[in-house]
């Protein structure tokens, strides 16, 4: 089977769990897949790239605490990565991971706080050298 070959920018701007590991794993899949992928983690989004931050996210925080707990026993028995497991895979990989550097001092954050492999984003090149560019475009 032939490989994809195609730019793909997946745009990440939330910290739900789900939201976040669907970003991930769509982008790790593209990657592998023969793709090259540019991650941007917006808004919420860079609350998932920060170290203290990244184990913590919560499932489905807007539904009753049994629902998100189910499917987290889900992925567990699934035995599914974890979310620092996959940004490990992602940037050994050659992914490229970004913030948006408007977002991160929002949320009281700097580059000291990022996962490693995470930089902050050149809007200007990003939108111009990735977004437009790009294959494909998918947001989470």
């Amino acid at each position: 089977m032939e490989k994809a070959s195609k730019n793909v920018s997946v745009m990440c701007f939330h910290d739900e769990l789900c939201q976040v590991y669907n970003a991930l794993m769509t982008a790790l899949s593209l990657l592998r897949e023969g793709s090259k992928v540019t991650l941007f983690f917006g808004s919420r989004g860079v609350n998932a790239i920060h170290k203290e931050k990244v184990n913590d996210l919560k499932c489905l925080p807007d539904q009753p605490k049994e629902m998100g707990e189910a499917v987290m026993k889900r992925m567990e028995e699934m035995e599914l990565p974890g979310v620092e497991d996959l940004f490990v895979m992602l940037h050994m990989e050659g992914a490229v991971l970004l913030a948006c550097p408007l977002n991160v001092p929002l949320f009281g954050m700097s580059e000291t706080n990022f996962i490693e492999g995470v930089e902050l984003a050149n809007p200007a090149i990003y939108y111009k050298d990735v977004v437009i560019k790009a294959d494909m475009n998918l947001t989470f």
